[in-house]
Parts: C-alpha cells; structure tokens; sequence
C-alpha cells in the first residue's frame, strides 16, 4: 500500500490510470485530518429530506468507517431519524478547513444491527448515556431548566449503572454509491474526483472533474 502522500498524488495524476479504491483513501485523508483539525475532525454533515421532498442538514460525528460504509448513531424518533428512516438515502460532506480539502458521499442508507448499537452505546460516558434517555431529540422544549431537571431525575435513576440502550437509539449506516474526493487549488481551479458505481457489489469508476 503506498504512504498517504502517493495515494493522494495518484488520484489527481491524469498520467495514472490504474485502480484506486476510495474507501482505501478516505481513512488516509481522515488521519491526516486528525493531526491537523482542532475539533471533532470526525464531523460531517448528513443531508436527508423530509416527507415533502424539503431538504434536511445537520452536523454528526463519524462513529465507525469500513468497506462497508459510513455509520453514526443517534436518536431514531428524531427528525433525521424520521427522515432516513422514511427515505433511506443520504449524503454527507467532510470540510476539513485546515487541509482546504473536502470528501463527498451518497447512497442508501441501512439501520446497523442491534448488537453493533448495544456495543458503540455502551462505550459512550454514563452522562452521554443519560442524555440519550433523556432528550426527546428535534421535539420542542418547555425550557433549558426543564431538560436539566430531567437529566438530574434519571441521573438518580441510574445512580447504580445500568444505563441501558434506550429502543429508539441506534445508528445509520450510509453505503457509498459516490464519493468525490475535493483539494483546494489556486484562484479556484480546485482538483475533483469523482467515483462512481452503479450498485454496491460493482467496481468503481473515476472521473475527474471541472472546479
């Protein structure tokens, strides 16, 4: 496998027309972010839509990475749980600022399994476990003093552990269709590629293009 650098170098060489696997590069591009971004380099936006067709747009963490896609968890009674759950399809966005770069990716979307939730809920800290329990996710709220209140109630509650996985939290998993790879260039004449398939078992076709 070459080192970052060579990746990067070959997927905006037009003299290289070899194969290149973006899910190999995006855990590259991701370290490297991880160096350089003061905050959450992991960040992304999701886009969905909702019953009407409007557009939707948030900022989540990047929970896991495989071959397999892209996973983050959250609460499904929320308004993007709602929404991907209705139109299981999404895009995401990583702008990594320090690195003028960017990553785009779409493609269906698929609930992760309930043994992966328990595992990824179990591993967060009690309090982020409690708030998971007690926020009524995109849902309107009486006041700031109310939400505490019931965090301080559950937080008794649980005082002896146990905070299990509440049923309506659980994670996404986004499996990529298109991932364009976006590095920042002079006077705007940006690099681009983009990768294509036409399904999730097909190779992947590369295609560079205009800024």
């Amino acid at each position: 496998m070459p080192v970052t650098a060579s990746l990067t170098d070959l997927l905006f060489d037009d003299a290289y027309d070899g194969a290149i696997d973006p899910l190999e590069l995006f855990p590259h591009w991701l370290e490297e972010a991880r160096e350089t971004e003061p905050n959450d380099p992991n960040a992304m936006a999701v886009a969905s839509v909702d019953d009407t067709g409007m557009p939707d747009l948030r900022m989540v963490l990047l929970n896991g990475y495989s071959h397999e896609g892209f996973v983050f968890f959250t609460n499904f009674e929320s308004a993007k749980g709602r929404e991907l759950i209705a139109n299981p399809k999404a895009a995401l966005l990583f702008h990594w600022k320090s690195l003028r770069r960017q990553v785009r990716i779409r493609g269906p979307v698929q609930e992760v399994t309930q043994s992966e939730a328990d595992t990824y809920f179990a591993s967060r800290p009690a309090q982020s476990r409690i708030g998971a329990h007690a926020s009524d996710q995109s849902r309107p709220l009486q006041s700031r003093n109310a939400l505490v209140e019931r965090v301080e109630m559950l937080t008794e509650k649980f005082a002896d552990g146990g905070i299990g996985r509440p049923a309506h939290w659980s994670g996404f998993r986004v499996k990529p269709l298109q991932i364009e790879f976006w590095k920042d260039g002079a006077f705007r004449l940006h690099d681009r590629v983009l990768f294509t398939r036409p399904d999730l078992a097909s190779d992947w076709s590369r295609t560079r293009l205009f800024p």
